[in-house]
């Protein structure tokens, strides 16, 4: 049996991704793009930038999650919320949130196909943290 759509996106967050670049030639699709919002400006990623830029990303954490708050699915549309979790190199025993993160992705061939996403970075605000935990999917 074939996972549905929303299950292929929960499997790719809640995967080791960034340490793994079988999860990333499993679940992108070979001509997908990543169309991001961040503190840094907006930017189109095709596959291979966002290959590298996983790969790049992974380097610099001991670890890192993905924390799913929302998980939505309309039609081949799946939208997920999350928290980035991370452990650094230089501080392995403590784990923080590094940023929050919305996406919406149109699914092609049950891969990730185009990804609408923004982002912003992790503050300490209790607040905002309880806001990525308050409902669990």
């Amino acid at each position: 049996m074939s996972k549905s759509e929303k299950e292929i996106v929960r499997d790719f967050y809640e995967s080791d991704f960034m340490h793994n670049i079988n999860v990333l030639k499993n679940h992108l699709h070979e001509d997908c793009q990543l169309h991001w919002n961040s503190s840094k400006g907006f930017t189109i990623l095709g596959y291979d930038q966002l290959v590298a830029l996983i790969e790049e990303t992974g380097k610099s954490y001991e670890s890192i999650r993905g924390e799913i708050s929302h998980l939505l699915q309309d039609d081949n549309f799946v939208t997920v919320r999350y928290t980035y979790i991370a452990r650094t190199i230089e501080q392995p025993e403590k784990e923080r949130a590094i940023a929050h993160f919305i996406t919406i992705w149109e699914m092609k061939d049950n891969k990730m196909y185009r990804g609408y996403e923004m982002s912003q970075l992790a503050d300490e605000d209790p607040k905002n943290i309880q806001s990525y935990s308050q409902i669990k999917v």
